[in-house]
């Protein structure tokens, strides 16, 4: 595992990607931030030695180095799912080669249904919380110990100063922001009506079926996280309305442009 790492950092050193201290992780249909970087590089996640070939038709395949807000940053555009037939050692890869190229601060985000029904789609969730329902762990796979701590503390996943400076960004730029606590299954089926009433029930805020292993693996390699979700779906169990993946779609694209402003916001802090 730290060969295949060092192989695939290797190689992106080679090619021109420095040491880089903000990354940013683009979940399921959002991808208008890289319109806003100015792009130095671009590489196909298939050009990459070691490195997993994304299956989602809704996630890109790429990593890209340049600048936002004049800031030297990495985006991956493009995650790995359970679904996808991956392992968690590959969930995650993309985690490890971050650290790998000096990263420590790692904005996730990804497109979730929203279990609070006072949450409304199209607006975004500030993670300060999770729940692994994913049935595993990153960290409980072998040989751990070559790759870092296996018992990693999660009193903290998501970075106190980080999520403080985001509400105040979004209160200057009038976006609506709320905060909850992020359930990760393993999908790709979206949930029953007892499902939903099930996470509701165990203080779940919103659902999704990434994010929580990345944030895992990032936290054992001492990498600051924040995470957004945009809420593309209410799943109410009272009036549970059949998949509309056109409208997810869609709900995606308007949350995504109070996005791009908190993730400006932030990385010109940094």
């Amino acid at each position: 595992m730290k060969n295949k790492i060092e192989e695939s950092t290797s190689y992106l050193k080679k090619i021109g990607i420095p040491r880089v201290k903000i990354g940013i992780v683009l979940g399921t249909g959002l991808h208008d931030l890289v319109s806003q970087i100015k792009i130095l590089k671009q590489i196909s996640y298939s050009d990459i030695p070691h490195f997993p070939i994304v299956t989602q038709k809704f996630q890109k395949g790429v990593i890209i180095y340049g600048t936002l807000e004049e800031k030297p940053i990495v985006i991956f555009q493009g995650r790995f799912h359970l679904y996808e037939g991956y392992n968690y050692f590959e969930i995650t890869y993309l985690v490890r080669i971050f650290k790998s190229l000096g990263g420590s601060e790692l904005i996730l985000s990804n497109a979730a249904g929203a279990i609070n029904l006072n949450f409304e789609k199209g607006q975004l969730m500030l993670l300060k919380d999770h729940i692994n329902l994913q049935g595993g762990s990153p960290l409980a796979i072998k040989n751990l110990e070559t790759l870092g701590e296996r018992f990693v503390d999660m009193s903290n996943p998501y970075d106190s100063n980080l999520r403080l400076r985001t509400v105040d960004i979004a209160e200057k730029e009038g976006v609506i922001l709320q905060q909850g606590v992020y359930a990760s299954v393993i999908g790709p089926q979206l949930e029953t009506a007892a499902e939903y009433r099930y996470l509701k029930i165990i203080g779940a805020d919103a659902v999704g079926m990434s994010t929580v292993p990345e944030v895992i693996v990032a936290r054992q390699l001492g990498i600051r996280v924040l995470a957004i979700s945009v809420l593309t779906d209410k799943c109410d169990p009272d009036d549970l309305q059949p998949i509309n993946i056109e409208e997810i779609m869609e709900m995606a694209k308007r949350g995504e442009k109070d996005l791009v402003k908190i993730v400006k916001g932030l990385v010109g802090g940094i």
